[in-house]
Order: C-alpha cells, then sequence, then structure tokens
C-alpha cells in the first residue's frame, strides 16, 4: 500500500504528543477534564444540533431504528457523558503505581509499576458517547488516542473532539493528545490497520461482528476487542420465579441495542410448568419476539417461531429473544460455552452450589450470579466509563476502563550488583 499522507501526519503528531503527555502530571491531566466537562455543557445545543444531522442521515439511509437508538443524544445524554467524565476525574493516578515490589537475596530490589501504554487507535461504530469516554479514559491514563468513528455519527463525534482539543489547548496541553479522523474515506482505516504499527501501539474495535472481523483480518497491531455480545440468562430449577422475571426482562429490554443485553433464554426442563409462561408472558407484554423451541411452545399459550440453530448464535439487537429447554445446569453451560461469545452470562437461582459450578465453568469474561446481563459495563463497575468489553482470554477482559489502559515495566534498583 502506498503511503497514506493524511494518516501518516495522524500517526507522527500521536507519537509527539505521547511524548509531551508523559511530563503532563495528573492535576493537569483532571483540570483538561473537568475543562472538556464544561465545555459539553456550554456547547450542548451545538452538540445536539450536529447530532440531528446525524439522525436526519440516518433515517434517510433507513438504517435500522436500533441503531439510530445507540446514534441518537439528548441532554440526558450529554449529562451522562459528563457524569462519567467526572467520575473519572475522581480516580487516582493511575500512572507511576508500584503494583509489587520485592527484594531478592543480592539486594537487588525490584519493583513493577504502572505506565500508559502509548498511542492507542479506537475504531468505533454508532454511539457518539464513546468519543467522550474514549478521549477521557485514554488521556488519563496518559495514553494518546486516534480516533475513527462511524460514518453514520460523523458530525456528533466531530464537534466532541473538536471540544476535547478546544479544552487541551486551553490548559496548554498538546492538541493532538486527541485526534479524530476527519474523513469518511474507508482506506484511510485500511492505512492504519496495516500500515501504522510504528506510531499505534494497540488497536481498540468497538462495533458489530463485521467491523470486528475485518480488524481481525487486517490489523498488523494488536488488539483489544470483542465480537459480539451473545448473552444468556439460565433460569435454574431453583430459581425464585419473582426474580427470574425480572432479571429477564431487564436483560433483554432495559436497552435491546446494547452488547449486555440477553439474547438467548435457557430454563431448565424441570420448572418449565412454573416458570416458563410466566416469563414469556412479561416479555410478551414488552413486545418483545419469542423464537423458541418446540418444547417451549407446548407451555406457552403466545404465538411463537420455531427456532433453528441459527438463533441460538444470532445477536438480535433487537427486542427478539431466543427461548431453550435445557436439562440443568451442565447443559446450560455446554450451550453457552458452544454458542456464546465469551461476553456476559447470568443465572438465576437460589442454589449457590449450582450457582458455583455455573460461575466456574462459563467461559465468558463476566459470569453473573441473581443479576441482569445489563450490568455489563464500565460505568456499572465503577470504572467510570469503558472503552469496551474485552472477551479475549489475554489481559484485559471484560470491561476497559482505567487500569485496563495500562501496562507495567519493572524498575530494578542495585548498589553496584553485578551478575556471576
Amino acid at each position: 500500500m502506498s503511503k497514506n499522507l493524511y494518516m501518516e501526519k495522524i500517526g507522527k503528531k500521536a507519537k509527539l504528543a505521547s511524548l509531551h503527555l508523559s511530563n503532563v502530571n495528573i492535576e493537569k491531566r483532571n483540570s483538561v477534564l473537568k475543562q472538556f466537562s464544561q465545555y459539553l455543557k456550554t456547547n450542548s445545543q451545538l452538540i445536539l444540533s450536529s447530532n440531528k444531522k446525524d439522525i436526519y442521515r440516518a433515517k434517510s439511509k433507513k438504517i435500522k431504528d436500533s441503531m439510530i437508538d445507540r446514534l441518537k443524544l439528548s441532554n440526558k445524554k450529554i449529562s451522562q457523558m459528563r457524569s462519567s467524565i467526572e467520575e473519572i476525574i475522581r480516580f487516582k493516578d493511575p500512572i507511576g503505581k508500584t503494583l509489587s515490589s520485592w527484594k531478592r537475596p543480592n539486594g537487588l530490589i525490584i519493583k513493577r509499576v504502572s505506565i500508559p501504554i502509548g498511542v492507542i487507535g479506537v475504531i468505533y461504530e454508532s454511539r457518539p458517547n464513546v468519543t467522550s469516554d474514549v478521549s477521557a479514559l485514554c488521556f488519563k491514563t496518559g495514553n494518546v488516542v486516534i480516533l475513527r468513528g462511524g460514518s453514520e455519527a460523523f458530525h456528533s463525534n466531530k464537534i466532541l473532539a473538536k471540544l476535547f482539543k478546544k479544552a487541551l489547548i486551553k490548559k496548554k496541553c498538546d492538541e493532538n493528545c486527541v485526534q479524530f479522523i476527519e474523513s469518511k474515506n474507508r482506506n484511510h482505516v485500511d492505512y492504519l490497520l496495516s500500515s501504522m504499527k510504528n506510531y499505534i501501539d494497540v488497536i481498540i474495535p468497538r462495533g458489530g461482528k463485521g467491523l470486528v472481523k475485518k480488524v481481525l483480518k487486517k490489523s498488523s497491531i494488536s488488539i483489544i476487542g470483542h465480537y459480539e455480545g451473545l448473552c444468556h440468562v439460565y433460569v435454574d430449577r431453583e430459581a425464585d420465579l419473582s426474580m427470574a422475571i425480572k432479571v429477564v426482562k431487564n436483560s433483554k429490554m432495559r436497552n435491546v441495542s446494547i452488547c449486555g443485553a440477553a439474547e438467548t433464554l435457557l430454563i431448565d426442563k424441570i420448572c418449565l410448568k412454573t416458570h416458563c409462561e410466566p416469563i414469556i408472558d412479561q416479555l410478551n407484554k414488552l413486545g418483545c419476539e419469542i423464537i423458541g423451541d418446540k418444547i417451549i411452545k407446548k407451555f406457552i399459550s403466545s404465538k411463537m417461531k420455531i427456532a433453528t440453530i441459527k438463533d441460538w448464535e444470532t445477536e438480535y439487537l433487537s427486542p427478539t429473544i431466543s427461548v431453550k429447554v435445557v436439562n440443568g445446569v451442565e447443559e446450560a453451560i455446554d450451550h453457552i460455552n458452544k454458542y456464546g461469545s465469551s461476553h456476559t452470562d447470568s443465572i438465576v437461582t437460589k442454589n449457590k452450589k449450582t450457582a458455583k459450578k455455573f460461575l466456574s465453568n462459563i467461559k465468558s469474561s463476566i459470569a453473573i450470579h441473581n443479576a441482569s446481563t445489563q450490568f455489563a459495563d464500565g460505568g456499572e463497575f465503577g470504572f467510570g466509563a469503558e472503552v469496551g468489553i474485552s472477551t479475549g482470554k489475554l489481559h484485559p477482559r471484560g470491561p476497559v476502563g482505567i487500569d485496563q489502559l495500562t501496562t507495567y515495566k519493572y524498575i530494578l534498583e542495585g548498589k553496584g550488583q553485578i551478575r556471576k
């Protein structure tokens, strides 16, 4: 691939900004975040008018309602973005922490100390709040970020990144600590993934299966990411019915368009007579489409489609849920580990031994007992915000927040020791 001068320029600026940021103390970093939060407040109408352009374009292109829901900003959402920033400000400095320390028999003192990753490239879709969350998290952790948002949120992302830059300039920091790729040209993404290893230390994709697959296929840079949120709720034979109804309803219907929304409901065959119809009825009342197996059909009076294997593999991101009967916790675990995406899975049961078996054997990055899958969120974990949910086996796993955006180095302190 020939040199992409636009992207090369961004990469060089990011490297220089990273050197600058390594000398910016926590007080100054926090003051930039406070300024950015203030700009979100004073420029809320400008943000909303930019967002309206994106909404209008999305509707004219007949983009799915669930995507438009993700795209839409409001005064309430801007207020939530500001709350996330304020929570991030309250965290202690994550950089320069001694994570562990020990003394060797020869007198050498060895310390493991937290440091920034460096330059992070984030490729994301739909949600403009990601621009705010990611910029704040990266800057707090001493990382420079290059942002490539989806074309559907172009105007919203552009104004949010511009306001962060404005805060950086106001506080006399390098404005290139946060850079937004102001082009919808997809060749820029290809170049970023394949030819910018000298500038970028890690790529974080945040979006649908198609985006993550593309990143995995094309990237020459290390990746932190997840394919999709194919989340499950398993209602065990010893589940309290009112709790099961509450957890299932919230897991599926609180917000159907997030990666923590439940897509498959598993019900233990022992409690079908008591639990199946009441749970399905409540989902029906909320407008949820049921796609169930043949056994489920016998236990409910409402209409439903018959599920195929494809349904167990589908992240709907809509008011649709697939429902399957399983023979106990072992079969539930087997189904989740076979069809799930290692994201978030929940069990509802009063039996602690059954819960322990489920929590220990599920391969997912987040395993839950007696609570909604929609707690799969950095803000709900107390991280302030998240860059995404990592479902890989290597560090980091689950919500990627402040601590997960740091790495470490070893510092050895001696008194002239030499190795024999």
